[in-house]
């Protein structure tokens, strides 16, 4: 597996500690000051707020972070962005260089979603979250300077699973209409037996031990089993039509390689418009554990290029 690493990500890997679910608080501790002793560079031109919103009935306040030019001269695309870590660590702070590259480059206004983790807090309670910022920023978009028919929804792993999730849940309650999706290699089937589920074991940044147990966490001990929800893994989805344009990519040595293959190849045959690219030599996270890498500048210039593409793009005007 080691020689199948691309050049440029293995080494890393040699020093990356592996991560302790086990502890779950002190590995969350060691994530915060790890991010707080990277200092991230503040785009002079970008904003960043703080807002306390309407949560949903079992949490009354989400907290979300919103990143805007300080120069707006009309209504911009918007970006709901939903940050990764298993559903159970994580936290909107970690992908402020990302959310800024959002703003300048991709020219639209980010939203970002403090949303409940499990154990604490197990499905539904961080999907709910930010369904519920969902419906603030599509009510609100015109004040946030935001133009209400061009929004969509984006995060990687755990957060590219919520966005897959979140499109079905505004489809099916027929809440806010999304015009993107783009559910980053994204954590989606639950019952963790795919081949590349199986085959990825070890310090690969997340393998098939690490995700069993999230999903555990998550899920409260139901994974695996028949009555869990197309909301809390995507992967069960049999329906996927009516979902926005998608936009996703997996490294081919991410656990997650199959199930997002999968999901692709069911919103193809539902009949919705899906870009997607496979990352040969590169693991799970890869973009953010080495990201001076040219494979990972490479990924990351692709989905901000389709966030911008696909956010601004000039519709066909429909017959009446």
């Amino acid at each position: 597996m080691k020689n199948r690493i691309d050049p440029e990500l293995r080494e890393v890997l040699e020093v990356f500690p592996p991560l302790d679910l086990d502890h779950l608080e002190e590995t969350r501790q060691g994530m915060v000051q790890i991010s707080q002793s990277i200092e991230i560079p503040v785009n002079e031109s970008v904003s960043i707020t703080n807002r306390i919103i309407q949560g949903p009935t079992d949490n009354p306040s989400v907290r979300v972070r919103i990143y805007e030019p300080k120069e707006k001269n009309e209504l911009l695309p918007g970006l709901l962005w939903i940050h990764g870590g298993g559903y159970i660590f994580g936290v909107p702070e970690g992908d402020d260089l990302l959310c800024q590259r959002f703003v300048t480059e991709g020219n639209c206004i980010v939203v970002s979603v403090d949303y409940r983790l499990a154990p604490e807090n197990p499905y539904p309670a961080g999907l709910e979250d930010c369904y519920s910022a969902l419906e603030w920023f599509s009510g609100n978009a015109v004040g946030l300077g935001v133009d209400p028919s061009r929004i969509g929804v984006a995060g990687a792993s755990a957060g590219g699973g919520l966005t897959a999730a979140l499109s079905l849940l505004a489809r099916d309650r027929k809440g806010p209409e999304l015009c993107f999706q783009m559910p980053l290699y994204p954590m989606i089937d639950d019952r963790n037996n795919t081949p590349s589920s199986l085959e990825i074991t070890g310090n690969m940044v997340w393998n098939h031990d690490l995700n069993q147990r999230a999903w555990s966490l998550y899920l409260q001990g139901a994974n695996g089993t028949e009555n869990v929800p197309v909301y809390a893994a995507p992967a069960r989805a049999t329906d996927l039509s009516g979902l926005p344009y998608t936009y996703t990519c997996v490294g081919q040595l991410d656990p997650f390689r199959d199930e997002t293959l999968i999901y692709i190849q069911k919103l193809c045959q539902a009949g919705v418009d899906v870009e997607f690219h496979l990352y040969p030599g590169a693991y799970h996270g890869f973009e953010g554990v080495v990201p001076q890498a040219n494979i990972s500048q490479r990924v990351l210039a692709e989905y901000i290029g389709a966030v911008k593409h696909v956010l601004h793009r000039q519709l066909p005007v429909e017959n009446k």
